[in-house]
């Protein structure tokens, strides 16, 4: 893909890639402070079957020919699907996961990754792209802000 520097090529994953996707959540989840990540089996049980699309940033050097003992180290993942507007009822584009390694923070991968997501949706007839981020991950809700994201809902949750 052209959109990629010299080095580094987007690789389309499938539904064979469910352990790799599962790891990179769990490391994800647990940057942020997640203390249980069982779920996270359930949630991509869901939508992996789904109409959703997988890709794996990497360097341009692995060679990915038929099934591989042991999976090339990403540089970030980018997991898309749909999910319905509640307030319009319009299916919409939806981030499941947006993910850069630490090493590779800061360099501009997450904003590529980001518009190659917001072309696939547009590409797919979709009005709309949303995503959640929690509130104390003001890396990532400042690069949203950037690109031109907007908060339109705030999740509350009480403890009991």
């Amino acid at each position: 893909m052209s959109d990629w520097p010299d080095g580094y090529h987007l690789i389309e994953g499938s539904s064979l890639d469910r352990s790799r996707l599962l790891a990179t959540m769990a490391t994800a989840y647990q940057e942020l402070g997640a203390t249980q990540v069982g779920h996270l089996t359930r949630t991509v049980e869901l939508y992996l079957a789904g109409p959703s699309m997988l890709w794996w940033l990497e360097p341009a050097a692995t060679a990915r020919v038929g099934f591989m003992a042991s999976q090339p180290k990403a540089i970030g993942c980018l997991w898309l699907g749909q999910s319905i507007n509640q307030l319009t009822g319009a299916l919409q584009g939806y981030i499941y996961l947006v993910y850069v390694d630490p090493a590779h923070r800061r360099q501009g991968w997450g904003r590529r990754l980001m518009t190659h997501a917001q072309n696939w949706a547009a590409e797919q007839g979709y009005d709309q792209l949303s995503l959640q981020v929690l509130l104390d991950n003001l890396p990532a809700r400042q690069l949203y802000k950037s690109l031109g994201y907007q908060d339109s809902a705030t999740l509350l949750h009480l403890d009991l």
